[in-house]
């Protein structure tokens, strides 16, 4: 496995003008990831991001540091990846199937923490080649973080891999619980502070550009969105969470989140504001 160490991030547009660049990547048949980590060895949970971060997705002062929140910290690392000769596939277009995070100790504001990032398995998926990257966050070499994202590369013929299966097989009915609205500067705020300024996110036009008809919420703010209405209103210390992005969330929209929900979980969906089309499918244990 090789470690590549970054102390210093490259801005937001040089990480986004990498990934457009890997446009020309042509990679023929894929065996497998190439073994690569990157980390960042000292990042430091800054209280104004927090802040920040937790404004734009619903999340009150009492909830602490949201348990999403080390994604914003990996997600350059996965753009170096991307934007790097090693990745053998084009970063535009990758689609976000999946993603999962555990909380394994709390985090707080002005913990230094040690970001890894670094590659999985190839997934073989019906509408072409998925894979999936693995992200930590350690504190005093402790993990205290840990998420897993899966991807798809689409059109990829004969995709090598186990197949994918959906990890969220539970047919219970789910009541309607709450609704929440979308503006349509909700991408340009969250990439503000995410960091992720892909054009599909941030205007009917820039997303017309790539083929979308409008602009599209991220999926990892209508995830945090969900969250800040299913958690407690109070800091926890450990949770696990896993959602499947099903379709997007065009912008301005209002959504209507449904679940089913126990004392320490729920099973959700964030639907269309009819109630009668998923955005996104999840559980949470807390």
């Amino acid at each position: 496995m090789k470690i590549i160490e970054v102390n210093k991030l490259p801005s937001a547009l040089a990480l986004n003008l990498g990934a457009l660049r890997s446009s020309s990547k042509r990679p023929g048949v894929v065996e497998a990831l190439p073994e690569v980590t990157y980390v960042r060895p000292r990042v430091v949970v800054d209280a104004k991001r927090v802040a920040a971060y937790a404004k734009v997705c619903g999340f009150s002062k009492a909830h602490g540091v949201p348990m999403l929140f080390p994604h914003l910290d990996a997600f350059p690392l996965a753009m170096m990846l991307f934007g790097s000769r090693r990745f053998p596939f084009p970063a535009m277009g990758l689609v976000h199937l999946a993603n999962s995070a555990r909380l394994l100790q709390r985090i707080h504001v002005e913990d230094v923490l040690r970001i890894e990032v670094r590659t999985g398995e190839l997934i073989a998926h019906d509408k072409g080649q998925a894979f999936t990257l693995h992200a930590r966050a350690l504190r005093d070499g402790e993990v205290v973080w840990e998420s897993t994202w899966t991807l798809l590369r689409l059109g990829v013929r004969q995709p090598k891999g186990e197949p994918y299966t959906s990890q969220l097989i539970d047919e219970r009915p789910l009541s309607h619980q709450a609704d929440f609205y979308a503006g349509a500067s909700i991408g340009r705020s969250y990439g503000r502070v995410s960091g992720d300024i892909n054009p599909i996110h941030l205007s009917a036009l820039t997303a017309k550009f790539l083929g979308f008809r409008k602009a599209i919420a991220h999926g990892m703010w209508t995830k945090a969105r969900a969250l800040a209405t299913l958690m407690p209103r109070e800091a926890v210390a450990q949770a696990e969470v896993v959602v499947e992005f099903k379709t997007p969330l065009f912008l301005p929209a209002r959504a209507s989140l449904w679940a089913i929900r126990s004392e320490d979980s729920a099973l959700f969906e964030v639907r269309n504001a009819k109630g009668d089309k998923p955005h996104l499918r999840g559980r949470v244990t807390y």
